[in-house]
Order: structure tokens, then C-alpha cells, then sequence
């Protein structure tokens, strides 16, 4: 008469076990979770980090509206953060469009590093299409670029030279307000594509 009180007994210890496993497991998973999601660990490992903000960002020559002020959350999916030889690859090729105004190169070595996820490579390959004159192209990487990171200001303020040039100056009012929200409007990327909406209409842009 014994036995089968014990059996259930033993069945219902081994049963709350049971339900009692996965519950700790999804704890232990939410925890880990969040730390991840919270991390900003991963700010200056990026070989173009700002120093500011952290934010993936090319260091420009001395000209005005190119200093790197992105704000906001930085994104998780820049490839080869921290790889002294993509860091390499990049530079030499910002040195092709910058040095040597070599536009159809550059953006065959920019595409070679395998960046597409790199905001920093998608807007210089969308200001090479641009400065080729294919502003279909430029038009692609620019959105790219914004889609990666919707807070990249260099961005914001090469793609609202863009839509000058494209005679939309709606639209590149839209952009400089959109670089005012992220960085203020004392930031370099701010002035000079202010100073651009101040020209004429058809007036040729240095940028």
C-alpha cells in the first residue's frame, strides 16, 4: 500500500524539477541579454573612433564641415572594428578621393574591404559616386549609410549637399535640421551646409 503513495511522491519531485529548470534558464539568458544590450563596451576600439562620442567617424583634411560629431546610439554591425588592416585599406582609399581625386578607384577599394555595414564606407562611397556625377548611385550609398546609422551627421550633411545640387533645397533644409537634432547648430556639418543653402541656386559646391 506503501509503494504507490512513494511513486507519486518521487513523480512529483521529479515533475517540479522539471518546471522548475527552464524558468532558471530563461533568468540566467535575460540577464546576459540585457548586459549586451546596454553595452557600449565597444567604443574605442573602432580604428576611426571620435574622440568625443565614440562614433565610427574618418578623420577629414583641414576642410570646413567635416568634423566627426555623430551622436546617438553607435551601431553593432560596423565590420572589422578595431582591424589595424581594414583601418589601412580605408585610409588609402580616403587618400585616393581626397589626394588624388581618384573617384572610380576609391570606390573599388571601398567596396573591396567588405564594409558595406560601415557607415563611414557606404557615405564615402555615396561622395565618390557623387563627385563622378552618378547621383542615382550616391543617392543609394548615402540611404545606406543613413539606414546603418540614422545619427552619422557627416552623412546628413554630404547627402543634403546632394539634394542642392539635385535643386531640392527642401529637402536639404530637412537635412540641416536633421544635423541641428544631433549635433547642435555650432558643429561644422551644420555651418557648411548652412553656408551652401545660402548660395544661388546652380551655384557650384567645393564639397
Amino acid at each position: 500500500m506503501c509503494n504507490p503513495l512513494i511513486r507519486y511522491v518521487v513523480l512529483g519531485t521529479v515533475a517540479a524539477a522539471l518546471f522548475a529548470a527552464p524558468a532558471s534558464v530563461f533568468a540566467a539568458g535575460g540577464g546576459g541579454g540585457g548586459g549586451g544590450g546596454g553595452g557600449g563596451g565597444s567604443g574605442g576600439m573602432d580604428p576611426f573612433a571620435s574622440k568625443s562620442t565614440g562614433q565610427a567617424a574618418p578623420s577629414y583634411p583641414n576642410r570646413s564641415g567635416t568634423k566627426a560629431t555623430q551622436k546617438g546610439k553607435k551601431p553593432n554591425n560596423q565590420s572589422s572594428i578595431g582591424d589595424p588592416a581594414f583601418a589601412a585599406a580605408y585610409r588609402a582609399a580616403y587618400d585616393t578621393i581626397y589626394e588624388r581625386d581618384d573617384y572610380t578607384s576609391a570606390i573599388a577599394q571601398l567596396k573591396a574591404l567588405g564594409g558595406d555595414d560601415n557607415p563611414n564606407v557606404a557615405n564615402l562611397i555615396g561622395y565618390s559616386y557623387r563627385k563622378l556625377g552618378d547621383y542615382k548611385q550616391s543617392q543609394v550609398w548615402y540611404e545606406h549609410a543613413l539606414a546603418i546609422d540614422p545619427n552619422h551627421v557627416l552623412t546628413w550633411q554630404y547627402y543634403g549637399l546632394w539634394q542642392l545640387e539635385q535643386g531640392n533645397r527642401e529637402q536639404a533644409m530637412y537635412h540641416l535640421e536633421r544635423i541641428a537634432a544631433i549635433c547642435g547648430t555650432n558643429c561644422d556639418e551644420y555651418k557648411s551646409l548652412a553656408a551652401a543653402l545660402e548660395k544661388p541656386t546652380g551655384t557650384a559646391l567645393v564639397y
